[in-house]
């Protein structure tokens, strides 16, 4: 159901720079629970949870210790996401419109950009990667399809031209139907992967005798094993950082906080849990089986002898990287493009952008350059935690959850999120020395050894300096204002 409109907010903004339905507050509430957990089986059910699963080994750790590092990251992302998701049920409004208030109604399009830009990059490479791995499976089940590998345009072979088209139009067609659309899809597609990863586990246990040794590992630590723990730890939570900053996109139409706290529960300690138990037997599985670590759950797939199963298999991943793709790549950029221009740019227009951009870019070419990947979506993706760190500071600790809704929709200057021109100074002044020094931890090489703490870091330098700043242009504020007031008492009094 489309959100209803507001007509004094648009009153506020007749030009329409503000405002538009799509990131009017939701009065629409009636996500419960269920679509919760749904979203969180969605964006965790997928091949790159499985690869990060399998990664981990390859520092050297054993299985027990892979899961005792993925329990801390998930509670830690766990108790981020109930701040973030209790933003967005307190006041209804999308991710780019809560940044309004630390940010100021203009300075909100700098972390929504930075925002959109990954998640676009990110929309790009995942369906990429996606499409490799239906490439594989389509080979394995017909074998003359190799003639498509052998002719390419624009450095993609033809038969990858026709499984990444295929699997970006499957996404144009849910996500273009609005919110309504990904909620449905969510409730019955997060759980279908469920059923391969768990078949192919039990398939893998199976072939090493129903034995799998936990404590074996493929390298010795390097740095010592508590560390190596930890840092994966907080590399979880840089991995889901994105969907924490904009998890208020969704929470926003949860019927009440008890239905996102309820819903978040089961879908991040619970099913990321049991989710991380079974990636890691399956990868524990494939190093028995096969001698190696195998990162791409599909190429496993394709080593079993049954063309039913890679059939499956491969609709399996699809509808995987569908879900994991709208949750964590499509929802945000469309919010984000529609509060530049709210009154040209819906949310589905912005998807739209979206999905055109994440195309037009050919991700295979971003995603074949390390610098990209490691420098510029790195750098941005280090840019998370000093965003999240001052979102979260000014709403909680600087305002207390007191949020003038109306004024976040005011373009003149009475607007209490006007501040200077429409930008919040304080808020950049601590965001761009935070953000640097995160991107320099999480880049050069020097600072490799703390690159994994590069999140958790810039949450904290940024969330004290904005305290601290605030605090201090508030007590500057009472200041001018006292003066203001005395001033003329004593020309009165001299008079």
């Amino acid at each position: 159901m489309p959100n209803v409109p507001h007509p004094h907010l648009a009153a506020l903004d007749p030009e329409g720079r503000l405002y538009n339905e799509d990131l009017a507050p939701s009065t629409e509430r009636h996500w419960h629970s269920y679509n919760y957990f749904a979203v969180w089986m969605s964006a965790i059910h997928n091949i790159g949870t499985y690869t990060f699963v399998a990664g981990m080994f390859a520092l050297g750790l054993t299985a027990w210790q892979v899961l005792l590092s993925l329990a801390i990251g998930i509670t830690v992302l766990y108790f981020g996401l109930l701040l973030a998701g209790r933003m967005g049920v307190e006041t209804g409004v999308p991710f780019p419109v809560m940044a309004r208030l630390s940010f100021g109604i203009w300075g909100a399009n700098l972390p929504a950009l930075v925002r959109a830009v990954i998640a676009i990059a990110w929309y790009g490479i995942q369906t990429y990667l996606a499409s490799l791995a239906v490439v594989v499976l389509l080979l394995r089940i017909d074998p003359g399809l190799s003639s498509w590998q052998n002719r390419s345009f624009l450095g993609l072979s033809l038969l990858g031209w026709a499984c990444f088209l295929l699997l970006w139009l499957l996404q144009m067609f849910v996500v273009t139907r609005g919110m309504e659309a990904v909620r449905r899809f969510q409730d019955w597609a997060g759980p279908l992967i469920w059923v391969v990863m768990l078949g192919m586990a039990v398939w893998l246990f199976s072939q090493a005798n129903w034995h799998l040794p936990m404590n074996r590992s493929v390298q010795p630590v390097k740095g010592g094993a508590p560390l190596a723990v930890i840092g994966g730890a907080f590399l979880l939570v840089a991995t889901y950082a994105t969907m924490m900053l904009n998890y208020c996109d969704f929470t926003r139409f949860g019927k009440d906080k008890k239905a996102v706290r309820f819903g978040t529960f089961w879908g991040i300690p619970v099913n990321f849990v049991a989710f991380a138990a079974v990636s890691v037997a399956t990868t524990v599985g494939a190093l028995t089986v096969f001698g190696e670590t195998i990162t791409d759950p599909a190429l496993i797939i394709a080593k079993v002898p049954n063309t039913g199963v890679l059939v499956v298999g491969a609709i399996m991943f699809i509808i995987a990287t569908v879900g994991v793709n709208v949750v964590l790549n499509f929802v945000s950029p469309a919010y984000d493009l529609a509060n530049i221009w709210p009154k040209k740019i819906t949310f589905k227009r912005g998807g739209l952008i979206s999905a055109v951009l994440a195309l037009v870019v050919m991700p295979w070419k971003l995603y074949s350059s390390p610098v990209v990947v490691n420098y510029f979506l790195g750098g941005l993706g280090a840019l998370l935690g000093p965003l999240f760190g001052i979102l979260a500071v000014d709403y909680f600790l600087v305002r207390r959850g007191h949020v003038v809704l109306d004024d976040l929709y005011r373009v003149d200057e009475g607007g209490a999120y006007h501040y200077s021109r429409g930008v919040n100074r304080t808020a950049i002044a601590v965001f761009v020395p935070t953000a640097v020094v995160s991107a320099i931890i999480a880049l050069v090489p020097a600072f490799s050894s703390a690159a994994p703490f590069s999140w958790p870091i810039g949450v904290v330098l940024s969330g004290v300096a904005y305290r601290w700043a605030m605090r201090r242009a508030a007590a500057s504020s009472r200041q001018t204002s006292v003066a203001r007031v005395v001033a003329p008492q004593t020309v009165d009094a001299l008079d």
